[in-house]
């Protein structure tokens, strides 16, 4: 690659874009439109850089909203590419960390939840798993979610009766657990299920998620006939259910396609300059699934650019499947195909079907892209009322584009955390939630004053860091705060000390009787207030503190479950899971094995004498 730059004009629009003609060539590359502060408002790629720039250094024939880019350009970088694939890549990848202003950028990309069959244990567990494919087993997904993960694996534990709990559990059980009393395990922890009987259970698992469904049903219909005919009737009533909550799952995957094996369906609405795209997700000729992304767009832009830029930055973290069968082509589909089947290391198609089973999944999914935006589309303009009837309750100047509500979360000062909720013009934005483990030492315990200035400074110190200039959309409009008088001078404390006190900031206090609808807010200067009992900015504050309280609560009790089952040996240096487990066969818990001397230490299988020296030395010198 050769980069290629020139010296900034002060001058913006075409004459700017066409004194870079004479440096460029007809190379493939990606090039930057950037504006006279050097803020990035464009990324593009393009087979012939020459050709493309030399397009907007034409005066006229541009949209709207192109003729607005062109207007503000101040400079252009260019990154030349060997091939036009490269620069495909190139281009998505600079837009995910640039967030240009007049690209179409896909916002939320969460990965997606596969369902794992472990192969590092003799019984291997079936569990949700989410994440980079580190642990050894077979992944089937992607699901749309967690919840038809969760549906997925709760009838697949009816149907298999595969163990779900963790290695150390299973190491730890001496008699079944509650999945075995209610039929959802065959307990091999305790020996209830040979090493190859649940092997085939685990195979069968593994042929349905394959999609052999029909074959998996059969073989468990001819189990209950020879049961019957045994009179072991127990057996055969067990097979039946099994068999029904087999047919449960299908059932709630809805219609199933009859011709597609592995395809993600993409569809695009567009409507009054914004947009869904919905894609469902078939894989093992199964629908697991369907999600809604709301991608940024402009006005003026059409169909094919939306949609090649989002499969640009879909597929960036993600594995795509055989087919990705579209509700409108694309300009590029010759370079979409290539960048995909690289990445996927094998043939994938992207195709926009005319008629057929194809062509009918597509127009189910864009009614469905159809009615998400239109529910969308509602609840921003009630959101934009209440955005609004917030400004004019607190004198802001104009209705705040992004609140951050925060909250803390202890018992007696214990395991105490912080956090931050997000609320703007599209209502929660849960991408942008934070939670803060508190780390003051010298906090007393209980002292929420103490803990919320110490998340408020963390929180300006990163923003002052990652958005010096403001001008990223990171800075909050609005500061909600639990509490009255004594927590808003706190805060303001820290707001002074860093030089961020312009922004507004309001605490809400319980008021009389600690009582909904009787609420104080508190601001720096003024008097306490209050809202009309059936204000809807009333309830919506209402309903902001509830769910940064949720999140509060939430993050605090997943924070003390985990010191609840920590264990001093994930202290010990050297101790693996392997070991671990060793040991806990061997003590019963890691309490004996603090107590053990370094004899009994040496003689657990896998502990050597480095180790166990190591171990003795660990719980002694702590002791």
């Amino acid at each position: 690659m050769a980069d290629i730059a020139q010296e900034k004009s002060p001058k913006t629009g075409h004459d700017v874009i066409q004194s870079y003609l004479r440096t460029l060539d007809a190379s493939p590359g990606v090039y930057r439109m950037l504006d006279a502060q050097a803020r990035v408002l464009y990324v593009g790629k393009a087979r012939n850089l020459k050709a493309r720039v030399s397009s907007y250094a034409r005066p006229t024939g541009h949209t709207p909203r192109i003729a607005r880019m062109i207007s503000q350009t101040a400079s252009m970088m260019f990154l030349t590419t060997r091939t036009e694939t490269e620069a495909l890549l190139l281009e998505q990848n600079l837009i995910k960390q640039l967030k240009p202003h007049f690209n179409v950028l896909l916002r939320d990309d969460k990965s997606f939840p596969n369902i794992l069959v472990t192969k590092s244990h003799d019984f291997p567990m079936i569990k949700k798993h989410r994440g980079a494919k580190k642990e050894k087993g077979a992944y089937y997904g992607p699901f749309a979610g967690a919840g038809a993960v969760n549906r997925t694996l709760a009838q697949l534990q009816r149907v298999f009766l595969l163990r779900n709990c963790s290695d150390a559990m299973f190491e730890s059980r001496t008699r079944p657990c509650l999945q075995y009393q209610i039929k959802r395990c065959t307990a091999p922890c305790v020996g209830h299920i040979s090493k190859a009987d649940y092997a085939v259970t685990v195979a069968d698992a593994e042929r349905y998620l394959s999609g052999r469904s029909t074959e998996i049903q059969a073989k468990l219909a001819a189990q209950m006939a020879e049961a019957s005919e045994s009179l072991e009737f127990e057996k055969a009533a067990a097979l039946r259910d099994r068999i029904k909550a087999l047919t449960q799952v299908q059932t709630n995957q809805g219609i199933n396609p009859r011709t597609v094996e592995e395809a993600d369906i993409v569809a695009l609405h567009l409507e009054n300059g914004q947009a869904c795209v919905q894609v469902f997700f078939i894989r093992a000729g199964q629908n697991w699934g369907n999600r809604d992304f709301y991608p940024r767009v402009g006005a003026d832009v059409e169909e094919a650019e939306v949609l090649e830029a989002f499969l640009g930055q879909f597929y960036d973290t993600k594995e795509p499947p055989r087919q990705v069968i579209l509700s409108h082509p694309i300009e590029n589909t010759d370079l979409m195909q290539e960048a995909l089947s690289g990445k996927l290391g094998r043939k994938v198609q992207v195709i926009v079907p005319q008629r057929g089973e194809k062509a009918e999944l597509v127009d189910g999914a864009t009614r469905n892209a159809r009615e998400s935006l239109g529910r969308k589309m509602a609840e921003t303009a009630t959101q934009a009322k209440l955005l609004k009837g917030l400004a004019e309750a607190f004198d802001l100047d104009k209705p705040p584009a992004r609140v951050e509500v925060y909250d803390n979360s202890h018992i007696q000062g214990t395991n105490a955390v912080g956090a931050m909720i997000v609320a703007g013009p599209e209502g929660l934005m849960k991408n942008s939630y934070r939670k803060f483990n508190i780390r003051g030492d010298d906090l007393t315990p209980g002292d929420d004053f103490g803990m919320m200035k110490e998340v408020l400074t963390r929180r300006f110190k990163r923003l002052l860091k990652e958005d010096p200039g403001r001008d990223q959309g990171l800075w909050p409009d609005l500061l909600l705060i639990d509490g009255g008088a004594g927590q808003v001078s706190a805060v303001a404390s820290i707001m002074r000390e860093m030089d961020v006190e312009d922004i507004p900031m309001v605490g809400v206090a319980k008021g009389v009787d600690r009582d909904h609808g009787k609420e104080e807010f508190h601001r720096i200067g003024q008097r306490p207030m209050a809202l009309q009992r059936n204000d809807p900015v009333l309830y919506f504050i209402q309903r902001l503190r509830d769910e940064a309280h949720r999140f509060a609560i939430g993050t605090h009790r997943a924070k003390r479950a985990k010191s609840a089952i920590a264990s001093p040996l994930d202290e010990v240096p050297g101790v693996g899971a392997a070991r671990k487990r060793a040991l806990l066969a061997h003590f019963g818990s890691a309490k004996a094995v603090s107590r053990a001397n370094l004899s009994d230490l040496k003689a657990v299988d896998g502990v050597s004498e480095a180790l166990a020296q190591k171990l003795y030395d660990f719980f002694h010198e702590k002791g």
